[in-house]
């Protein structure tokens, strides 16, 4: 038996090129995880600082109001506590030293003292109505004042009153101190984002970096090299497919080895006959009545060479993209009956009981004729040269699909897997039973039942044997 490609011919893939010249930089794996990693980090407080900015400093603001009115409420109690003795909060030295000492500006109201104010402080208390405390109205605003917050408190005390004034920068947390705080966190942020985007990087990279490895080893040739499968579920994905592909090199290979040392084996038993007959004849030690059957070994171990030349043409034609068919309504009924005429006098002249098989009708189906005879004459090549004096070969038409049985002593159950296998079979039966030039002859069959948009598969014939069904789409 012959054997065959399993699966449609190799497409053609066009590799885009990059025009010449000076090579692109690729960016590792372990950079472009860090740098997302700090991308990340890098938004994540950015949004983060800029919501809790406002919110802190709005929290912050109302903090420091909070105890500023609270400073201005003591000064107060003070004043009325001093029972007049003392008339102005300007009379309170040391406190006033105190709260001037945090940046708290002391404003008697009420009072000429201009030289003494600093004209933002004076700004805010005009704007912010401080003087309704001399009415013994207490006072509390924030107010604006190119573009510096000023806080107010004013207080009715004594017989006059008095004013607490200080920027929302200068309280206890003010705006500068949270911005250094938040302007830290983003730094701490950036820093932790780049470390773990190193050793995650690092961690990522390094079975990729086993697996690119294995994979340059495979294309210098070797074949035992393998990855260990690891890491997270893509990257192991990716370490498996490499094994399977080396799997799969190494036996293609030992195939093409198979292959290539059986089709050298085929051609050198008939070019040995030839080569010995010839010299025979150029000799002159074969003359008068040996020459004619010399002759008919030469012919037929040519015919033979031709054969296995032929097939294996066909078969590289056949994995081109350019392999020409020409597809159209085929009558398998039709087809059948007109190979049977041919068939039906090998088997005669063989021995073997030929038997056609066909439905009333016509059954239609979408091929290339030529092709589809091709394939019919091949499998019943393969199904004359196997089956015995006495048993049957028949043609069987069924509605989409062209049948081929013979009584032959079939094939063992595992080799139904790798029947259409090249030269599998040609291996595994030569010096036992007749096989095909070659072991492509089933090859050849499969690839054109699959360039035609068919498929055909093996299975035990009713008959003993072994038997092949074509199936071709309806036309």
């Amino acid at each position: 038996m012959s054997a065959v490609p399993a699966g449609p011919p190799p497409t053609v893939r066009t590799r885009l090129v990059a025009p010449a010249g000076r090579p692109r930089r690729r960016a590792s794996l372990a950079w472009r995880v860090t740098a997302s990693c700090l991308l990340v980090a890098l938004v994540a407080v950015g949004v983060a600082a800029l919501v809790s900015l406002r919110l802190v400093t709005a929290t912050a603001r109302q903090v420091t109001h909070d105890v500023l009115a609270q400073q201005a409420d003591v000064v107060a109690a003070q004043l009325d506590d001093s029972g007049g003795a003392v008339r102005s909060v300007l009379g309170l030295g040391k406190v006033v030293q105190v709260l001037e000492g945090q940046d708290v500006a002391v404003v008697p109201l009420g009072v000429r003292r201009t030289a003494d104010v600093d004209k933002g402080v004076a700004a805010a208390i005009t704007r912010s109505g401080a003087a309704r405390a001399l009415s013994g109205t207490p006072v509390s605003a924030t107010v604006d004042v190119g573009g510096t917050v000023y806080l107010v408190e004013a207080r009715p005390a004594g017989t006059g009153a008095f004013a607490l004034v200080r920027t929302s920068e200068s309280g206890p947390i003010g705006s500068a101190l949270l911005r250094r705080n938040i302007g830290f966190s983003l730094l701490a942020g950036v820093g932790v984002a780049v470390l773990v985007g190193v050793v995650v990087g690092r961690l990522l990279a390094r079975p990729l970096r086993r697996t690119a490895s294995a994979a340059h080893l495979l294309r210098s040739g070797r074949r035992d090299v393998r990855v260990p499968v690891e890491g997270p579920v893509e990257v192991a994905e990716v370490a498996g497919a490499v094994n399977e592909l080396a799997d799969a090199l190494a036996r293609s290979e030992a195939r093409q080895r198979e292959f290539l040392l059986s089709v050298s084996h085929e051609l050198r038993t008939p070019l040995t006959a030839v080569r010995g007959f010839a010299e025979s004849l150029a000799d002159g030690v074969v003359d008068g009545t040996d020459v004619a059957p010399t002759g008919a070994v030469i012919l037929r171990e040519a015919q033979r060479l031709d054969r296995l030349v032929s097939d294996l043409m066909e078969l590289a034609r056949l994995e081109a993209d350019d392999f020409a068919l020409d597809p159209m309504p085929v009558d398998l009924t039709a087809l059948a009956t007109e190979a049977s005429d041919v068939w039906r006098a090998r088997c005669q002249s063989a021995g073997v009981a030929f038997r056609l098989v066909t439905p009333p009708g016509p059954v239609l189906v979408t091929a290339d004729p030529r092709r589809l005879r091709q394939v019919l004459d091949g499998l019943a090549e393969n199904a004359l040269r196997v089956t015995p004096s006495g048993a049957p070969l028949v043609f069987a038409v069924l509605p989409g699909a062209l049948q081929i049985r013979d009584g032959g002593p079939g094939l063992a159950p595992e080799d139904y897997a790798v029947v259409f296998e090249r030269g599998a079979l040609h291996d595994r039966y030569h010096g036992h039973r007749p096989v095909g030039v070659g072991g492509i002859g089933l090859a050849l069959v499969h690839g054109l039942v699959t360039r035609m948009g068919g498929t055909i598969r093996a299975e035990p014939a009713a008959e003993g044997g072994a038997c092949f069904t074509v199936a071709l789409a309806p036309a």
